[in-house]
């Protein structure tokens, strides 16, 4: 692993999914801070795992292409780009398919098969990533946020409300700037703090860790952190919403020209 995914962990591609394996493990990995994507761009992809060569992917044999056509496509990919991580997902439980995957071919991710009891698979996945490392020492997510995705935070101000822009979140807090300017003290806590994340409404507990000026502009960036009383299912539907950017932003690199 590069000293740089040391600290953020390495990117996780499953390529073709199904629905299933798309609405459960991938899910379910999101929820624990991975950093995931999903697509069918299996051409091209070559040329963003060349960007990102420790990136792990998970193939679904047994969807898009023929067999044969998947390992044509591993042999070339793990020809050219040595560090990346292969795993196979499939419900074909062919003793000679396995042994190819894992011993002939060495995949580092090995083989997982696809089973009704998707919990055992899911678990099969998560032994993959920890053995390559995946997470790297990074504990959470954190996604940049564009003016374009309108993602705001409103706190009581006064008589009322002062509405800020977020420049990046993660479930343990984010950072933004106030639209009017304001003065707050760190260690400031709002007990109903307002956060829009595109038509997502969600209500939380946040503190003021600090401040600071943005770069060269007039702007005072905020770094605002949630408390312990942080709704699961608010902490949740934030981690969505950055896998949701982290997605678009990744569908956009893919569909770049070269």
């Amino acid at each position: 692993m590069s000293i740089e995914n040391a600290f953020t962990g390495k990117k996780i591609f499953f390529l073709h999914p199904s629905a299933l394996v798309e609405n459960k493990i991938v899910e379910e990995l999101i929820q624990h801070d991975f950093e995931v994507y999903v697509t069918k761009e299996h051409d091209r992809i070559k040329r963003v795992l060349q960007k990102f060569p420790d990136s792990v992917v998970f193939i679904d044999i047994d969807e898009g292409l023929s067999e044969a056509s998947w390992e044509n496509w591993i042999r070339v990919v793990t020809g050219a780009l040595r560090q990346i991580s292969v795993g196979i997902l499939s419900a074909n439980k062919s003793k000679e398919l396995i042994h190819k995957y894992t011993n002939v071919l060495g995949l580092r991710c090995g083989y997982t098969l696809l089973t009704p009891d998707i919990h055992q698979s899911t678990a099969q996945v998560w032994e993959h990533l920890q053995r390559v490392d995946a997470k790297g020492a990074r504990k959470y997510l954190r996604s940049d946020i564009d003016k374009s995705m309108l993602a705001t935070i409103n706190v009581p101000h006064g008589s009322g409300f002062a509405k800020g822009i977020i420049r990046d979140i993660s479930v343990v807090g984010l950072r933004c700037y106030f639209i009017n300017e304001i003065n707050l003290e760190k260690n400031t806590l709002f007990k109903d703090t307002q956060i829009k994340l595109q038509s997502t409404l969600l209500k939380a507990e946040t503190i003021v860790f600090g401040s600071q000026q943005h770069g060269a502009s007039k702007d005072r960036d905020y770094v605002f952190l949630f408390t312990k009383r942080l709704d699961p299912d608010v902490k949740a539907k934030i981690r969505v919403f950055i896998l949701q950017t982290m997605q678009s932003n990744m569908d956009a690199l893919l569909l770049m020209k070269k």
